[in-house]
């Protein structure tokens, strides 16, 4: 485990610069178009080739690819292994081309389809068929990252974790370029969001040549092989379910974000970027815990060493709540000075501040219960179990559905975001209680003593941020400068008082951590590691 540190270590520092660039680019984004509707139209257009890429990609496919290369790996070695990269991705290339070119005609084609639609005000209708507009120009985003998926998805199993880590850098450094061309050369608001969808698969193209460039080097070989295998069968077999899982998760982000569209203006646009500023926790740890704690996993059940499997799912599941627990309170306690520092420039006021603050409290405290499912899945995922994550799906849509249509009737935009935070609670239960009684080894018992110390110090934490932003009301300082050093001096703070107290609290786990550390110490010495 305490390699697996040193990759989660390495996987979280390249994944902090991609999700800072991530932040960057909604921050650009932001000021170019604000919580205009042509922003909410793009939210809404991205979240399809992005969650068809969780569909076909990141999500299905490497569930089922992962524990299948991994066992390639041990049993038939690095050929067999590359010849299954090369099968998997010719396959998913012709499936991707062919989704596209579906799902292009019918946008094309929406604006008849939508006229058809009874009770349709004339705002609404056009902020969708704007959406659909869009569409057609980024769908084509997902054959790109469908494949680098696949790809990523391989250099893991070979134990190369910073290049996939690396891959949003790619995506966020092409739309970032595109927003600069976008404010030298484009006049108006249309123009500018044409680069933006030139930079999103530009992006993409690089997403998906740097893995490929790893495995070259590894000595992989594309070929375009469609011929059957049983290992390719097995993969769709296990997709099977995983798709169906998949494609109610689609549908339900698809239905909040399309709710959101047909609900105002902004309610889309405010509900992504909240979203953004929450997943940064998740997104530079959790993903890196995952990441690293996935192929572990998935290597013990294949060796059907259940114990250690056991014992490095709890670890990974602690080191996730360690971080989201904290990052929680901190996002809800801080969530306007945050918003103002980063978002109110340009077209984004003050007045989509305040209506972007309560649904950034409401998503930092569903982020434990969203980190805690991403872990669970990869649990099910190494026993080769998809049929589960279906029924989690299935109930965390059905919630989902409920909700957003019965809260945003009372709590608007608030009550979209409640809905999402409450289905993934109802996920995370059914998860847990199913991967317990597949393998008693996984209960939750063993975390008990570390989640009363989380929380403890947690509370402690929180009361340092809280007295901290009340003196600074007292500070003679503008606005912006009060929110900066609330932000700068506030967070680091809180963080070491949290750190400090876990430590003192000898936090199950310390051991490994300081092994890892005194490794570092004596490398950075010169001296050999005791």
């Amino acid at each position: 485990m305490s390699k697996s540190l040193k990759n989660i270590g390495v996987v979280a520092t390249v994944t902090v610069a991609s999700r800072v660039l991530g932040l960057v680019r909604e921050i650009f984004i932001a000021a170019a178009f604000g919580t205009s509707a042509l922003n909410s139209a793009f939210v809404s257009a991205f979240t399809l080739p992005n969650l068809f890429r969780r569909l076909l990609g990141e999500g299905a496919l490497t569930a089922a690819f992962v524990p299948t290369m991994s066992h390639e790996l041990e049993h038939r070695h690095r050929p067999a292994a590359f010849a299954l990269v090369s099968k998997v991705a010719s396959w998913l290339l012709v499936a991707t081309v062919l989704l596209v070119g579906l799902a292009t005609l019918v946008l094309m084609n929406a604006r008849p389809l939508l006229g058809l639609a009874p009770g349709v005000a004339d705002a609404t209708l056009q902020r969708l068929l704007l959406g659909a507009d869009l569409a057609v120009m980024l769908f084509p985003y997902m054959i790109l990252v469908c494949l680098a998926a696949v790809f990523s998805a391989a250099c893991q199993v070979l134990g190369r974790f910073t290049e996939p880590a690396l891959s949003p850098v790619w995506l966020n450094l092409a739309c970032l370029a595109a927003l600069g061309l976008g404010g030298w050369w484009a006049w108006d608001a249309p123009q500018r969001m044409n680069l933006l969808c030139a930079g999103v698969l530009l992006g993409g193209g690089l997403q998906m040549l740097v893995p490929a460039g790893v495995l070259w080097r590894e000595g992989w070989r594309p070929r375009f092989d469609l011929r059957p295998d049983d290992r390719v069968r097995d993969i769709m077999r296990l997709m099977g379910p995983t798709v169906i899982g998949s494609a109610i998760y689609l549908v339900n982000i698809s239905i909040s974000r399309f709710i959101g569209l047909s609900l105002n203006d902004n309610a889309a646009s405010v509900l992504n970027l909240a979203n953004r500023v929450m997943e940064l926790p998740i997104g530079v740890f959790t993903a890196a815990i995952a990441t690293v704690v996935f192929p572990l996993i998935a290597r013990h059940a294949a060796r059907s060493d259940w114990q250690a499997l056991a014992a490095d799912y709890h670890k990974g599941l602690r080191l996730v709540l360690v971080v989201n627990v904290p990052a929680a309170a901190g996002l809800a306690l801080l969530s306007e000075p945050i918003i103002r520092l980063l978002f109110e420039r340009g077209a984004f006021h003050a007045s989509d501040t305040r209506l972007m603050a309560p649904i950034l409290v409401v998503y930092a405290l569903g982020l434990p219960f969203l980190s805690f499912t991403t872990l669970a899945l990869r649990g099910f995922y190494s026993l080769k179990d998809t049929a589960t994550p279906v029924r989690a799906a299935a109930l965390s849509f059905v919630v989902n559905l409920v909700l957003s249509v019965a809260l945003m009737r009372t709590l608007s935009t608030v009550g979209l975001a409640l809905a999402s935070n409450l289905a993934v609670l109802a996920q995370a239960w059914y998860l847990q209680t199913r991967l317990s009684r597949r393998l008693s080894g996984l209960h939750l018992a063993p975390l008990l003593p570390s989640l009363g110390k989380i929380l403890a110090a947690t509370l402690v934490m929180g009361l340092v941020v809280w007295g901290g932003e009340r003196l600074a009301l007292f500070l003679p300082l503008p606005a912006k400068g009060r929110d900066l050093l609330v932000v700068v001096t506030l967070i680091p703070l809180a963080a070491g008082c949290y750190g400090l107290l876990l430590w003192a609290w000898k936090i199950e786990g310390r051991q490994e951590l300081e092994a890892v550390l005194g490794r570092m110490t004596a490398k950075l010495r010169g001296r050999p590691p005791s």
